[in-house]
């Protein structure tokens, strides 16, 4: 299935309000997609993502990356010291010492510093490359369904790994890239505060590898258990 296609039936059968986000890393040495526009101001990685559900294509250069935690996870940048100690998240009163938040820091999912220089993200449905990973934001009952759609032929258990920060780039980004798997997340102190995603919704990352398995497997669910949950 081309992007278009796979777009259409996500927000067909999800019912989504917004457009599904493409996201690809552009590593060191690759050329960066010549046909996106960047945005004039530096701009945060959850920034860009609520932009391109709303329609906006874009690619953010690493010195175009607002937020040092999120391009050092992703990348882009070199982690800062107060970062890495935990003094930067501390003192934003969401720790009770630096040393529990740094713990986040030491934990978390983050790709080799500097290894990329650009991220590009996109509609699904407007994107002429291969994502690494598409973002679905909305409704918990929306998102819901990505779960009986991973589980559809293997069955199991879905684990989410989430913190108090970083939903969009390491929850929605980088887990679901480097584990195969999908990831959700309720969001962060950070998307909370600078961008407009409402207290009502929440994130889940798709690799993009499996994408299309899983709007097969979607297309199986709607035919039964999504119209008889929904009262359709």
């Amino acid at each position: 299935m081309e992007n278009k296609e796979i777009s259409d039936k996500l927000k067909e059968i999800l019912q989504l309000r917004y457009e599904p986000v493409a996201v690809k890393l552009v590593k060191r040495g690759e050329d960066v997609p010549a046909n996106f526009n960047q945005p004039e101001k530096k701009t945060r990685h959850c920034q860009s993502i609520m932009k391109a559900r709303k329609g906006e294509c874009l690619v953010i250069p690493a010195d175009k990356h607002a937020c040092v935690v999120g391009g050092s996870s992703l990348g882009l940048l070199e982690t800062p010291d107060n970062v890495k100690s935990g003094e930067f998240h501390s003192k934003i009163g969401m720790f009770d010492t630096p040393q529990a938040a740094a713990k986040m820091i030491e934990e978390r999912a983050e790709f080799e510093e500097c290894s990329m220089q650009a991220t590009v993200v996109c509609p699904l449905a407007k994107a002429d490359f291969k994502p690494d990973v598409v973002i679905l934001i909305d409704l918990p009952e929306t998102l819901y369904w990505i779960v009986p759609a991973f589980t559809f032929e293997t069955g199991g258990r879905v684990t989410m790994s989430t913190a108090p920060f970083q939903a969009t780039c390491v929850d929605s980004t980088i887990i679901p890239i480097q584990t195969g798997d999908i990831n959700y997340s309720m969001g962060c102190f950070g998307c909370r505060r600078t961008t407009d995603i409402g207290r009502d919704e929440m994130l889940v990352g798709i690799p993009g590898p499996i994408l299309e398995n899983i709007v097969e497997h979607l297309e199986e669910l709607y035919k039964k258990p999504i119209k008889k949950a929904r009262g359709l």
